[in-house]
């Protein structure tokens, strides 16, 4: 049987068999700028190890330890896709504009899974909208937030 937490002498609790954070099964496509940030995250990880080691925080090793080796799997598999050169169909990597009727304009950056951040515009290749937008052109139309949205730009 597998424990979460084991009680040490002192009666502290430390963290063990922390479960494994879980892989995407899809391509880890990246941008350029989605490798730099596995590679930050890694450098920022090894050094938070190396901290919790040398502060002898067995909770803290596992934690970070376990991290470390989900984003060197991330980098291992990251398969970095150029800026679009083609404007005319929207692509990973691109940036599209959406209007809806009534409504602001909609930006959105299509990146890797570990990028994302749809608060931010930028919004993963699997997710439906990106499905829905990927090989696109200006004029056409997708489905956003309940209604029809037309591409009127991609960049």
């Amino acid at each position: 049987m597998s424990r979460a937490f084991v009680k040490e002498q002192d009666g502290s609790e430390v963290e063990q068999d922390l479960p494994e954070l879980v892989v995407s099964p899809h391509r880890n496509l990246v941008t350029p700028a989605g490798l730099e940030q596995i590679e930050g995250e890694l450098r920022r990880l090894r050094d938070a190890l190396t901290q919790a080691r040398a502060d002898d925080d067995r909770s803290a090793v596992a934690r970070h330890s376990r991290d470390l080796r989900y984003w060197k799997q991330r980098r291992a598999s990251a398969e970095v896709v150029p800026s679009p050169a083609d404007l005319d169909v929207v692509r990973f990597g691109s940036t599209v504009v959406l209007q809806s009727p009534g409504r602001e304009a909609s930006t959105f950056r299509i990146v890797g899974e570990d990028e994302a951040a749809p608060a931010e515009g930028r919004i993963s290749y699997v997710s439906p909208l990106a499905r829905s937008l990927l090989g696109q052109r200006v004029g056409e139309t997708v489905e956003f937030g309940g209604t029809d949205a037309e591409i009127v730009e991609i960049r």
